[in-house]
């Protein structure tokens, strides 16, 4: 993680954080400019009003440097710039590329049938009981009207009748 200062303009307060300043702030910490392999995507929306910042960290969101998040503790916030991540490695010319074929997965969970919604971790679960809105395979979201809910609630088939809230493993 990386704290960088930021100087305030001279001559009195900043009403908002200069995002110039963080653009150029990404720039360095990724050693790459703008719109360049490595570095930030785009530019930071100008249009954004942060509350100014005297010193700003900048760290990688995961080991895959697929983002920068760039945030401040004084005033509470921290935004996420996506980074242009390189291109897979191509195949050598004339190698051959195995071709897989992707099956569809038969549905554990169809229209209409009845699902059980469970979540949880050491210590806490909970679960509620709901009518399938569309066919799901194992692992694939569809939707389930509970009864006292105002919506339905999205979910992941688990398996004939099971599901659980995304978020939530199993």
């Amino acid at each position: 993680m990386i704290f960088l200062p930021l100087l305030l303009a001279a001559g009195g307060a900043v009403a908002f954080q200069d995002i110039g300043g963080l653009d150029r702030a990404v720039s360095a910490f990724t050693s790459r400019p703008i719109g360049a392999e490595g570095g930030a995507r785009t530019a930071i929306d100008s249009r954004l009003r942060l509350a100014p910042c005297s010193t700003v960290a900048l760290a990688w969101r995961t080991e895959a440097h697929d983002a920068v998040v760039v945030s401040c503790s004084g005033p509470d916030w921290r935004i996420f710039v996506p980074v242009i991540r390189p291109a897979a490695a191509a195949a050598p010319a004339g190698a051959a590329r195995p071709m897989t074929v992707a099956a569809k997965a038969e549905p554990v969970i169809r229209r209409g049938d009845p699902v059980v919604i469970e979540a949880g971790s050491n210590g806490f679960s909970i679960s509620r009981e709901g009518v399938a809105m569309g066919d799901a395979a194992p692992g694939g979201r569809f939707m389930v009207k509970v009864d006292d809910a105002k919506g339905p609630v999205q979910a992941i088939a688990l398996e004939s009748g099971r599901a659980t809230l995304p978020g939530w493993g199993e």
